[in-house]
């Protein structure tokens, strides 16, 4: 930071000059905090009813406010009941996910890896698919969680030896865990009928068009604690990042802070993931753009990957449902974006290093 003495004019200078770069991302930070407020409103205007903006402005005038107006009863159905939960839920599972992708890539020092290294997308897809084809009294969400979970605990615990926990060895059994719960899950579209592998192949390209207000609530809790345990502890992440060996070093317990970075990210991606679908490389595309902007300390990485993360989905289903005369699963926009984006990241990153 400079403290010129003269200005042209000849006069002191009273206050130091701030680079143009500090001043502007300063206020490209807030503005990417801020973010998911305008996109939430932007978003809730969207929709296949014809509604218009002024419309909508009013009922939500009359609903919060003293302003009175007259309008239809379904007005409610499609703003409260269907556009609300809709957004809300794609910012839910876009936060998640995009937290958890930071957290994965800071704890395995790898910028290549995502929420489902570890079997989560296939332990979910197999318990949806269990659900809708073997189990239908089991709820979709709930056969997707609950498996989703058990296939990040089939990892850590086959990783674990001698107390200790390596990278490597978690990631190859991530490897594994996804090749069982992918033969698994053909195994149940082999032997299931059409109608219910249709079902299942939707689910798995990511689902929510069936948003409602239950799907939100229930997941939300589970989301909420998640972030906000990685959250409060993101300054670790910075530790955890410069490898092992220097962790240690300085006194941090490794194997217990990895611990819980790895139950807090996988129980935020697991309650998204069982209520949105699988929404494919959302994960390594956020933490990535807010690493080229605002460089790798997690300090900020976590709460912009929280903002961002959700303003970004939200923005990807408006394309989803609006773009085109048909809705597509936004799982698919997802991973078209994310391809190049990992291509990119696989030319430019050395093997196995997050320099």
């Amino acid at each position: 930071m400079k403290f010129p003495e003269k200005e042209k004019n000849g006069y002191p200078v009273c206050r130091p000059e701030i680079p143009f770069c500090l001043e502007w991302r300063s206020l490209a930070f807030i503005g990417f905090l801020l973010l998911p407020v305008p996109v939430f409103f932007f978003s809730i205007f969207l929709g296949t009813y014809p509604l218009s903006p002024p419309e909508l402005l009013r009922v939500l005038l009359s609903h919060f406010t003293a302003y009175e107006y007259s309008y239809p009863s379904v007005y409610d159905t499609v703003i409260f009941n269907i556009r609300f939960p809709r957004v809300l839920l794609a910012m839910m599972a876009g936060a998640a996910l995009s937290t958890s992708g930071a957290t994965f890539q800071g704890i395995f020092r790898n910028p290549l890896v995502s929420p489902y290294i570890l079997g989560l997308s296939s332990g979910a897809a197999f318990g949806a698919a269990l659900s809708i084809a073997v189990i239908p009294e089991l709820p979709v969400q709930a056969g997707a969680f609950i498996f989703s979970l058990a296939a990040l605990g089939f990892s850590y615990v086959m990783a674990r030896t001698g107390g200790q926990t390596s990278t490597v060895a978690l990631v190859l059994s991530g490897v594994i865990t996804s090749s069982v719960f992918a033969a698994l899950l053909s195994i149940i579209q082999f032997t299931t009928d059409e109608k219910a592998v249709q079902s299942i192949v939707y689910w798995t390209l990511g689902c929510l068009h069936t948003s409602h207000w239950t799907k939100f609530l229930d997941s939300f809790p589970l989301v909420l604690a998640g972030c906000l345990l990685i959250y409060l502890l993101r300054w670790k992440l910075n530790v955890l990042a410069l490898g092992e060996e220097e962790a240690k070093a300085v006194g941090m317990n490794v194997e217990l802070y990895k611990a819980i970075f790895i139950i807090a990210a996988s129980l935020a991606a697991s309650a998204a993931v069982a209520v949105a679908g699988i929404i494919g490389l959302l994960g390594l595309i956020v933490p990535h753009i807010l690493r080229m902007i605002f460089g790798p300390d997690h300090r900020k990485i976590i709460p912009l990957s929280i903002t961002f993360g959700a303003a970004f989905l939200a923005l990807v289903d408006d394309v989803a449902r609006s773009a085109f005369g048909f809705e597509i699963p936004v799982g698919i926009i997802t991973t078209l974006l994310g391809a190049p984006f990992f291509l990119y990241l696989l030319r430019t990153t050395k093997i196995g290093g997050w320099e």
